[in-house]
């Protein structure tokens, strides 16, 4: 098992208020908490788009810790395309200055698409099926 490490922010680095400011002021991935009150933690990737006008594309992915058991990844959500450029860094570096409240709205809005709009976190629902 792996030991996590505390890393003293560098205030320097960057604006913690976005994903690529966060990661490099602290050193790691953003991590949010979902509508449905589960964890999340965010990366920006690239891919080819397939559009020779706007070749290269940045998404988030957000990848969802599981809630119990063995620390690890249950299952993620992705955007679309966020940004376009002509190079996969130039793309990366747009989506990178995504606000993490805009990241926020986002990670919501994919939790709704899948789930649906019942409002109720995860612990909300094991509580009414205990009772």
């Amino acid at each position: 098992m792996s030991h996590g490490r505390f890393l003293p922010p560098d205030h320097s680095r960057g604006d913690e208020n976005t994903v690529g400011g966060y990661a490099a002021v602290h050193g790691r991935a953003a991590a949010l908490e979902g509508r449905d009150g589960l964890s999340y933690s965010l990366e920006v990737l690239t891919d080819e788009t397939g559009d020779a006008t706007k070749p290269f594309g940045a998404y988030l992915v957000f990848l969802q810790w599981k809630r119990m058991g063995q620390q690890g990844i249950e299952g993620h959500l992705e955007t679309d395309f966020l940004a376009h450029a002509d190079t996969a860094e130039a793309a990366h570096e747009m989506v990178s200055a995504l606000p993490l409240t805009e990241c926020q709205r986002l990670l919501d809005a994919l939790i709704v698409a899948r789930d649906g709009d019942r409002g109720r976190r995860w612990f909300d629902v094991m509580r009414e099926d205990d009772a």
